[in-house]
């Protein structure tokens, strides 16, 4: 038996629970892993509400069918399924889980997971894969990034936004940060030339246009961020919040897709495709100290609920980890 964060339905924190749960088994092309560390996401939260409602088509009607929460994990492989040559028993690994990372064990898909650097904790590692992999694909694949160029992220402080401002800065670009009064330091730290304090500015109101801007979890008219844009620049949306309970914020990003094919700048939404590769390329550049991960609190699997409350109420400075 092993202990487990669960949840029999849709809603707030106080449906999260640890339990003792039969061990699982890896199945074929899977893992199984002794989970050290959890990263949380906004994902997290998202899964855990079900919201947008129109998120149930695919996680559940009625209520959840993956009943533990959880993507991100750092841990330890324990048995290997058939078919799983590339990592064995000991193998210390990082990446993703279909199957909730918020237990004591868990089931991964060998593709899913790359090698952990001994450089790196397990906290460390845990909280790179899935906001990691968001932020470098929103600049590397969809942003189109290039050496010189200018970026605004919206949202500079969050999970992606943390990654995607470094990113952007191993790229060779110049990255203005957006956020709130008392994350300045904190994006500053990260590697931003600019920073722009939304509570204190009005952003856009300087004029200046952006070769690439990420909306991360931003809830701005497209207008708003069009006349931030430069001419022939992109704009890429990673998430949304606010909007109603059957889209989210969905809305925006999906009619700003809708219009891009009509009009010179060009507007991406997209979901994050998790593969061995990117987590491998980001915990390269974490053990090598060329991508900090900025762990701000640690919370054991008893207090998981705390640590996606704390994360939903927007005070955390870079991620959250349930350390297990």
């Amino acid at each position: 038996m092993v202990r487990a964060v669960q949840q029999d339905r849709y809603g707030g924190v106080e449906q999260l629970v640890v339990r003792e749960m039969p061990a699982p088994e890896p199945a074929r092309g899977e893992v199984l892993v002794r989970v050290r560390a959890a990263g949380v996401d906004r994902g997290t939260w998202h899964l855990m509400a079900g919201l947008p409602l129109v998120m149930r088509l695919g996680l559940g009607v009625r209520g959840p069918r993956m009943r533990t929460p959880g993507r991100d994990l750092a841990g330890v492989v324990e048995a290997a399924g058939e078919g799983v040559t590339r990592l064995g028993v000991g193998d210390e690994v990082v990446g993703t889980t279909g199957q909730g990372s918020f237990a004591e064990l868990t089931r991964a898909r060998a593709d899913r997971l790359a090698l952990k650097p001994a450089a790196l904790s397990f906290e460390e590692a845990a909280v790179i894969p899935v906001s990691g992999q968001t932020a470098l694909q929103a600049l590397r694949d969809h942003g189109r990034l290039q050496a010189g160029q200018s970026v605004l992220v919206i949202g500079a402080s969050g999970g992606v936004g943390s990654y995607a401002v470094q990113l952007a800065k191993a790229f060779g670009a110049e990255v203005t940060g957006v956020c709130s009064t008392t994350k300045l330091d904190l994006v500053r730290g990260l590697g931003a030339d600019h920073v722009v304090d939304y509570t204190r500015e009005t952003l856009g109101a300087d004029g200046r246009r952006y070769d690439l801007v990420l909306d991360i979890g931003g809830n701005r008219p497209l207008p708003v961020l069009r006349r931030m844009l430069a001419d022939r620049g992109t704009l890429v949306f990673v998430g949304g919040e606010a909007g109603g309970r059957w889209l989210g914020g969905l809305q925006r990003p999906i009619g700003a897709a809708l219009r891009s094919p009509y009009v010179r700048q060009r507007f991406v939404m997209f979901v994050a495709k998790e593969n061995t590769a990117d987590v491998e390329t980001l915990v390269r550049l974490a053990a090598s100290g060329d991508l900090r991960a900025p762990v701000e609190r640690a919370f054991p699997l008893e207090s998981a609920a705390k640590a996606v409350e704390h994360l939903q109420s927007g005070h955390a400075r870079g991620k959250v980890v349930v350390a297990i």
